[in-house]
């Protein structure tokens, strides 16, 4: 069940849930005597953030967000806008702000956004070829955010956790709990946020659901969770496990690949209705899974079959 490729078992997956959050900014009128600019983080590959939220691609939200507060510690910048990602299981890729700076500022802040633009395109030189920060002018806005409001969004932006927050201790590679920071939106009035949590153990996924609330807790903005669906924490001395991994080695004469995804499986809904159940999960080869172009490949049904006979003949019985 929800297994894609035939030799390989899987014994656990991630649950998730997702946290919103909403700031309602006090706006004021444009300040006098002002430049005002359209900030742009872009060429990031953004991606999947449970399969590759361990690859340590960059987040356009927290790289603009740095932009913004770095600048801030000694110099004057006042924000109309933020927003960027527009997906809870996507890391964003393009992040976009409205802000200004006194005019007398203004070769200042060109010249400090395009030596940040050298430091994050170094940082992540690796993984991120493509990444570029811009400044360009533009139309000034009507209103912006107080400096209270700016200080609050920008700390909990900063405050938030993306990316791993722990390994699994027993599945090497496997990431067991993480958190991505998806969305923000400047929208009418508000500020909006979307964040998304993911662990392969329940009490853990509670536990960065409370990390991400109380940073927005502190900087004031109101919170509400989605319903989230539940992992399957990994149990590598499971019974059927054991059962499946003789099988298959007397049958090819090898071991099958066993792992766990940071992703959700129908598992994870099971185990969480039976969770004294011993479960694993393994199927024929599919592709396109969750698109009009899935396919099955054929030739893997009748092995898969002959596998699933096997391992049911050689689980021992209860007295």
């Amino acid at each position: 069940m929800d297994s894609e490729e035939l030799g390989t078992i899987f014994i656990g997956c991630s649950g998730g849930k997702n946290t919103a959050a909403k700031f309602k900014a006090k706006w004021v009128k444009a300040p006098k005597n002002y430049s005002s600019f359209e900030l742009k983080v872009a060429g990031l590959k953004g991606g999947h953030s449970g399969l590759e939220i361990h690859v340590g691609r960059g987040n356009a939200v927290k790289i603009m967000n740095r932009l913004i507060f770095e600048y801030s510690k000694d110099n004057t910048i006042r924000l109309a806008s933020i927003n960027g990602g527009n997906k809870h299981n996507a890391i964003p890729r393009e992040a976009f702000a409205v802000a200004a700076v006194p005019k007398k500022d203004e070769k200042n802040f060109r010249k400090f956004v395009a030596k940040y633009n050298d430091t994050v395109k170094a940082e992540y030189a690796a993984v991120e070829p493509d990444l570029h920060v811009a400044a360009e002018k533009h139309a000034m806005p009507e209103k912006f955010m107080d400096e209270k409001t700016q200080r609050h969004l920008t700390s909990a932006i900063y405050a938030i956790p993306h990316g791993v927050i722990k390994m699994s201790n027993d599945i090497p590679g496997l990431v067991e709990t993480s958190n991505n920071l998806a969305v923000v939106e400047t929208v009418g009035k508000h500020i909006n946020f979307v964040t998304s949590q993911r662990s392969s153990v329940a009490s853990e996924n509670v536990d960065i659901t409370n990390m991400v609330s109380s940073v927005f807790l502190l900087a004031g903005a109101e919170i509400s969770y989605g319903d989230g669906y539940p992992g399957w924490k990994p149990d590598i001395n499971s019974d059927i496990l054991k059962v499946f991994k003789s099988t298959f080695t007397r049958m090819y004469g090898k071991e099958p690949q066993v792992t766990a995804i940071h992703a959700g499986l129908e598992c994870g809904i099971i185990i969480e209705k039976y969770p004294e159940m011993d479960m694993i999960s393994f199927g024929p080869t599919m592709f396109g899974v969750h698109s009009p172009d899935e396919k099955l490949q054929i030739s893997t049904v009748p092995e898969f079959y002959n596998q699933l006979v096997n391992v049911l003949k050689n689980i021992p019985s209860k007295n």
